[in-house]
């Protein structure tokens, strides 16, 4: 406990909250790192969609007559 109280004392106002990536930056860590997960689940959602629509229209489509691949 007593580590705490001297980093409560040393650090003053700053003591609980969020650091900063660079002190100019009004970016948290925490905010980055969310960032970083929303573009990487995002980024995973447009592959498997670019998968999916190549399927269709590779396979999917010219089996049921919808169309044709000219290869």
């Amino acid at each position: 406990m007593g580590e705490a109280k001297r980093r409560k004392e040393t650090l003053g106002e700053q003591y609980g909250q969020d650091e900063r990536i660079l002190s100019w930056v009004p970016i948290t860590k925490k905010q980055s790192e969310l960032f970083v997960a929303w573009t990487t689940r995002g980024a995973w959602i447009g592959i498997g969609t670019m998968v999916a629509a190549w399927v269709t229209i590779r396979f999917i489509g010219p089996a049921f007559g919808w169309w044709q691949v000219v290869d």
